[in-house]
């Protein structure tokens, strides 16, 4: 056999591997990623830290006075994070290079994504054990964080370090945490932002190439 020869039955497997990988991301990636998000935002305590180190930054202990409102406090800002790391997440997803056969690694197809997505929130929408309102209230939401993201895309990249961040997840969560010292909730909150997003950026990026990426890979 001639080399050529040689060279084109270990580069069709090759292909072959790389398309193959590049359906099973759209089939299983979603689920996976909806739940390793849902694991990440436990493990890391990211919402906890976030309301603690703000009540003994600025020494705003009466927010956890009451036990039954923290608890519901730390649920409303959960899905905040929630729908934070879902939109980072999915974000990436659509622009993030993968293989495709012979060709240059490339961005998901537009029926592609539209797939992982409504694959994504069906699977969240089962691990969460939302209603069918309670879905459709995220997936509202999650619009209009798509939307606001995508008007404010220029700010968010052109922030400094000690602005708070032009993000939903900042103003809503300083609005639900501290009306009377929104400044100082959405500083608060701009950092909390930070650990999510790169939370979503390493989750995502080691779903959709299947190994271990680092934290400082997504960062922005």
């Amino acid at each position: 056999m001639s080399l050529y020869g040689k060279r084109a039955r270990c580069i069709v497997p090759l292909q072959l591997r790389m398309m193959d990988r590049e359906k099973q991301i759209i089939a299983d990636g979603p689920a996976e990623l909806a739940q390793r998000l849902a694991e990440g935002l436990q493990r890391e305590r990211i919402v906890p830290r976030f309301v603690d180190s703000y009540v003994v930054e600025h020494g705003r202990h009466a927010l956890q006075v009451h036990a039954s409102l923290y608890r519901d406090l730390l649920e409303l800002l959960r899905r905040e994070a929630l729908l934070a790391v879902t939109a980072r997440a999915l974000e990436i997803t659509y622009a993030e290079p993968l293989p495709a056969g012979r060709a240059k690694p490339r961005p998901m197809l537009r029926k592609d994504g539209v797939a992982f997505r409504r694959k994504f929130l069906a699977a969240l929408t089962r691990q969460h054990k939302w209603s069918a309102g309670d879905a459709l209230d995220f997936q509202t939401d999650l619009q209009m964080y798509e939307d606001l993201l995508a008007r404010n895309s220029s700010t968010r990249r052109n922030r400094k370090p000690f602005e708070a961040a032009n993000h939903p997840f900042v103003d809503r969560c300083a609005f639900l945490l501290d009306s009377s010292f929104l400044e100082k909730a959405r500083m608060a909150a701009s950092r909390a932002l930070n650990e999510l997003e790169n939370l979503a950026g390493h989750v995502t990026g080691s779903v959709l190439h299947g190994q271990e990426t680092s934290p400082a890979r997504r960062k922005r």
